[in-house]
């Protein structure tokens, strides 16, 4: 019996997974992908798991499927390029149950750090790739995927972007069935030395030309592309939430709603366009379905009206297509509401500190990116997770040693782990001198507050072996490493100037669990007298705190967690606790 739950994408993704019969779940946590495994995890015929990262987690599902069992792997567009070593080996060797690759884009870069187009991953690794358009088609298309997997012998995608996987629709709800397929050893098949990859080569070219005739015909019982005649002669191909974008906004032209964007079903695309005036490719990010359709003599355009950066939207694609004019009146001035770090962030105070001392900060993917932000102004360059270590070590190489008595790498407990311990073997084996500061507040902080190997607790909520990182820093090779409490500026501070001064690598791990955690250490919040207005408290960039009229500062009871790092700041003694 099937009933409808209304569920974000992501759910209904792991919903398709579970009914399709998915033992292993493995992912690092990635907005906007990171609610797929919270939500498997839920069920106790799946065995899920917090990767170290994506690369492990993909190697992860691609031994499950090798042993027989369906797998799912999920990530976001750039921890698919962690991932894409073992991906295209394996899109080599083929499955024995089926894997899934479901990876989450982020048109507009609401919690990224570019607009990476991951259709050109299924393109160059030959992996076909499924997109839907909601919730519905998320859990559908899953399905489908493992059932695509199967029978063409390949990895396969489906890819969500932000407005899929966080917006809700009711999905049908079905019961799981169990598949197994028996391990059997095949060296020729798994074991991709040159000579055997050789041979597996042509069967992937084999196979993506079986499966590109295929999708122009009755593919596993049809469906997966669709066609809408209206009453417009001009032509629409789009996938995805920009299917739906476009319904709303060009409501009585033809639409080619592609459900697979990789293999592309040109054959029909061109049958399609035969009877339209025109034809409007409508995408985000790159142009990759016009490029396709031009490359195989199908005329169209869509990037010179839409552009390549950013989400659409329908008012974009009025304006684009229709030129409506862009925006409402109505939305030109709502303001701006900037991310900042919470009141009593165990960071806040480290980068106060980092600031004072005018110090190079290079920093990594976290809460603390947020260090780069008024009025901390604490970091100065940001690349990718884990970056940090090598960056500054990059940068002792380049400047020497006396430059690195004013650098300093920042990363997180979780991006430490994820991707941080291989740059500091580096910089420790290569003689570097840098400081690295640790900052650990037990969680993985910016995507929700996920576990990872040092905080002691697996997805599933059960105990396990806790990572003591100052050990794991210690084994790495570095001499130097102390553990402070980033409440207490002047521990801080002397941590700092003490690491600045060594020949060699350094390691200061602030450790203490993120605010929004642990609830103990919260006391009431603090009380100003007499403020003599010199505003040096404001520096700290406190939600809790702001300045009145007259230019004294306030205090909102309701934010403040007494961490007290406001009153070490304050000279005159006015900030105490209540």
């Amino acid at each position: 019996m099937q009933t409808k739950k209304l569920m974000l994408g992501d759910h209904a993704v792991a919903q398709g997974a579970y009914e399709a019969g998915v033992k292993v779940a493995a992912a690092y946590p990635g907005t906007p992908s990171t609610e797929i495994t919270e939500y498997i995890a839920n069920f106790n015929e799946v065995n899920a798991e917090w990767s170290v990262n994506e690369k492990v987690s993909m190697e992860v599902g691609i031994g499950a499927a090798m042993a027989g069992k369906r797998a799912l792997v999920a990530m976001k567009h750039v921890g698919l390029n962690v991932a894409a070593d073992p991906l295209f080996t394996f899109s080599y060797t083929g499955v024995n149950a089926g894997l899934v690759v479901v990876v989450a884009d982020d048109p507009g870069m609401h919690s990224s750090q570019n607009e990476q187009d991951s259709r050109y991953y299924a393109q160059s690794a030959h992996v076909p790739m499924l997109e839907p358009a909601d919730s519905q088609e998320a859990k559908d298309f899953t399905m489908l995927a493992y059932e695509l997997s199967e029978k063409y012998d390949t990895p396969v995608f489906v890819r969500l972007t932000t407005r899929i996987a966080h917006a809700r629709s009711f999905v049908e709800v079905g019961e799981r069935k169990d598949v197994e397929y028996p391990y059997k050893q095949d060296i020729p098949k798994y074991v991709m030395v040159p000579a055997n990859a050789r041979k597996r080569h042509p069967a992937v070219e084999e196979r993506e030309a079986r499966l590109s005739k295929d999708i122009n015909g009755d593919l596993l019982g049809g469906g997966i592309n669709k066609i809408e005649y209206g009453s417009n002669k001009i032509g629409i191909v789009c996938s995805g939430a920009v299917y739906q974008y476009v319904k709303e906004a060009l409501p009585d032209f033809a639409i080619f709603k592609l459900g697979m964007v990789y293999p592309i079903a040109f054959e029909n695309i061109r049958e399609f366009a035969s009877k339209c005036e025109k034809l409007i490719v409508v995408e985000e990010l790159e142009p990759f379905i016009e490029n396709a359709l031009k490359a195989n003599g199908i005329e169209c355009h869509g990037k010179n009206l839409t552009g390549l950066q950013g989400e659409l939207s329908v008012q974009k694609i009025r304006e684009a297509i229709l030129r409506h004019k862009a925006l409402p009146e109505h939305m030109e001035n709502i303001p701006m509401r900037p991310p900042v770090m919470c009141a009593g962030c165990t960071h806040r105070g480290v980068f106060y500190i980092l600031n004072r001392l005018k110090l190079n900060v290079v920093g990594d993917i976290g809460c603390y990116s947020l260090g780069c932000s008024a009025p901390l102004n604490a970091m100065h360059s940001l690349v990718c997770m884990g970056a940090s270590i090598s960056n500054a070590h990059g940068m002792f190489m380049a400047k020497g040693k006396e430059f690195s008595k004013t650098n300093i790498a920042v990363i997180g407990d979780s991006t430490f782990v994820h991707s941080g311990i291989t740059g500091l073997i580096d910089a420790v084996y290569n003689k570097s001198n840098i400081t690295v500061i640790i900052m650990d507040n037990r969680t993985t902080g910016m995507t929700g507050h996920q576990n990872h190997p040092g905080t002691g607790i697996t997805i599933k909520g059960e105990p396990t072996h806790m990572l003591d990182l100052e050990a794991v820093c210690r084994a790495c090779g570095v001499q130097n490493v102390s553990v402070i409490d980033p409440y207490n500026l002047a521990e801080v501070e002397d941590a700092i100037k003490g690491s600045l001064k060594a020949d060699s690598v350094s390691v200061i791990i602030a450790k203490r669990p993120c605010i929004l955690l642990d609830k103990s250490v919260q006391r009431n919040a603090v009380a100003i007298s007499d403020c003599k207005k010199c505003g040096i408290c404001l520096k700290i960039g406190c939600p809790a705190l702001s300045k009145r009229k007259d230019n004294s500062v306030e205090v909102d009871g309701a934010l403040c967690t007494g961490c007290m790092v406001c009153a070490q700041t304050c000279k005159s003694g006015a900030i105490a606790a209540s």
